[in-house]
């Protein structure tokens, strides 16, 4: 029963250090990319709704966003997932409409629309 105990404890450690090695990677990798000085906290809150809340998003934060590009978009909504107070969300299900809300900014931008 002991060894079973012990057992228990190595997996609750290792998967501990798990999560939090990759909260500090995300950490790591928008201080590289200085992700939270790329654009202003209106167009990350416009994205984060267009992502979190079905709502559009304004061209000129559409132009704001592709410039952050996709590492800091992905990574920033991975540290956004971490927060407790988005627990009852499905990652995969947000991880995948984040990089169609991006894939919709590239579009956008694409546009003959925009350009003229």
């Amino acid at each position: 029963m002991g060894v079973l105990n012990v057992y228990f404890i190595l997996v609750v450690l290792f998967l501990s250090c798990g999560a939090v090695m990759a909260m500090k990677e995300n950490d790591r990798i928008i201080k590289e990319n200085n992700c939270e000085t790329i654009t202003g906290l209106p167009c990350v809150l416009e994205a984060f709704m267009s992502i979190f809340e079905t709502r559009s998003i304004s061209n000129k934060c559409c132009g704001e966003l592709v410039v952050l590009g996709k590492v800091c978009h992905s990574a920033l909504v991975k540290r956004t997932l971490e927060n407790p107070l988005f627990k009852d969300l499905s990652t995969t299900t947000i991880i995948a409409k984040s990089i169609q809300t991006l894939n919709n900014y590239l579009a956008l931008i694409d546009s003959p629309s925009l350009s003229t």
